[in-house]
């Protein structure tokens, strides 16, 4: 059982010696040959552990809940000791550690960095770390599918008309998502390059932005953007990772019934409403194409951003982060639907104690969508872990030396998975410097974040109350 299990930790681990491999390639079509041994290692010890993983994978077993959350914890576990191979035996002489948390970093969407500066890096690394992140997205699309089961019923009806969800049948429909994934990531790449943004770049900005990683291919971005018009283009490009992916997908064919989950059909609502609050609060000094961008790399927990002319807004930008994006996305974030709906049946009970004679039903707006008390628990929960792992990571950090306020700022980022930057105050901090202890703590809570945190609760229920 636990051979069929890691089966799937082996499929990633081949995926990742496929863009070794291309990386061998890569460095040798450019003369790039400092650090090319490291990819020929980081072949052979994903290959090696690939085929060990899927070799004579054992069909017809049920998995239950916990092994599906063990197995998708031991790949953000054991995947990234893979990526960080090329780091760790790079020429930039990084400890274990720090390949490990960029590994981690990249592989979760993070974003953070132990590079201080990225020009000094090859194109392989670079390259490298791009790809770390477009592994990491795919494999979190994938842990939805293998843990719909914990998520609500209405959630998992949305994707029955594109997805099956019957174990048998996990194979292909992991397939169907890389396709999908893939072309995306070739329609990102392909924009990018039609409104002037270098072939080396958008090459990376498109496989950052589908994954909603943080990796820049420089220092800052605006490095690489040269007008306003490239602002909003990849502000736009932000928003795939907003949205889930079938909604995006059914944009770029033209489909008639694009409002097919509903969840999406709220965030463009959202969207609108965040731009137009945006115009209102901020329209002095304001710059729309930089807002804009900041808006949509907030939104979608990317997080880097161009510096804006408005001061002390950090927590606006903080709060849209919390959010988050789409359910089927590679967003992390709360979730929108999961905060409405705890608003809704806040007021429902409110108003029922009010007027104990009428009904209120939980319904969500513009749906004839039932809100089970069974899932308000699970949101409610939800909010609390975060809350809870806030509270936790942030007094770690404040007593290993930062500040309170970045501390605090730094735990939403880590937990939301989102990049640090100028639009939340944090663009100078160096991870380089932080103590072993902390970084072992960051890397802790950004697989925290980039799970279900209702995962967690599930683990520490099966172990700690047995019955």
């Amino acid at each position: 059982m636990i051979r069929s299990s890691f089966f799937y930790i082996g499929l990633f681990s081949l995926l990742i010696s496929i863009f070794s491999f291309f990386n061998i390639i890569y460095s040798y079509y450019f003369n790039l040959y400092l650090n090319l041994d490291s990819y020929v290692y980081s072949l052979i010890i994903s290959l090696f552990f690939g085929f060990l993983f899927t070799f004579k994978k054992k069909n017809g077993l049920k998995i239950s809940i916990y092994e599906k959350i063990i197995i998708v914890l031991m790949g953000y576990l054991l995947l990234p000791l893979f990526i960080a191979t090329p780091y760790y035996l790079s020429i930039y002489n990084i400890s274990f550690l720090d390949a490990y948390f960029e590994a981690i970093s990249g592989f979760t969407s993070t974003g953070f960095t132990v590079f201080n500066n990225i020009k000094h890096l090859d194109e392989s690394i670079i390259l490298w770390r791009s790809s770390s992140q477009w592994i990491g997205g795919l494999y979190f699309l994938f842990s939805i599918i293998l843990l719909i089961d914990i998520f609500d019923i209405n959630l998992k009806k949305s994707l029955t008309n594109f997805l099956s969800f019957n174990s048998s049948e996990t194979l292909k429909q992991l397939l169907k998502i890389l396709i999908l994934y893939s072309f995306l990531t070739i329609i990102i790449f392909i924009i990018l390059n039609i409104f002037n943004i270098r072939f080396f770049t958008s090459l990376n900005l498109s496989m950052s932005l589908i994954s909603s990683g943080g990796f820049l291919p420089a220092n800052n971005l605006s490095d690489i953007l040269n007008n306003k018009t490239q602002e909003v283009v990849l502000g736009l490009m932000m928003l795939v990772s907003y949205f889930s992916l079938f909604f995006t997908y059914n944009l770029v064919k033209i489909k008639k019934n694009i409002n097919f989950f509903q969840e999406d059909f709220y965030l463009l609502i959202y969207l609108f409403f965040i731009i137009l609050l945006s115009f209102l609060l901020f329209r002095t000094n304001y710059n729309f194409s930089s807002f804009f961008l900041a808006v949509a790399s907030s939104i979608s927990n990317i997080g880097f951003a161009v510096e804006l002319p408005q001061k002390n807004i950090s927590f606006f930008f903080l709060v849209l982060t919390i959010v988050g994006g789409s359910f089927f996305s590679t967003s992390s974030g709360i979730r929108l639907v999961k905060l409405y709906s705890l608003f809704k049946f806040s007021i429902n009970e409110l108003g029922s104690h009010a007027k104990p004679l009428n009904i209120f039903i939980n319904k969500l707006e513009l749906s004839d969508t039932k809100i089970e008390t069974k899932d308000i628990n699970k949101y409610f929960i939800s909010v609390l872990i975060f809350i809870l792992s806030l509270f936790i990571l942030s007094s770690i950090l404040t007593i290993s030396g930062i500040d309170v306020e970045s501390s605090f700022k730094l735990s939403i980022l880590t937990l939301m998975n989102t990049v640090n930057s100028s639009i939340h105050g944090l663009n100078g901090f160096n991870f380089d410097e932080l103590t072993y202890f902390t970084k072992y703590f960051l890397i802790i809570f950004m697989i925290i974040g980039r799970v279900e945190l209702l995962t967690i609760l599930i683990i520490l229920k099966k172990f700690l109350f047995k019955n």
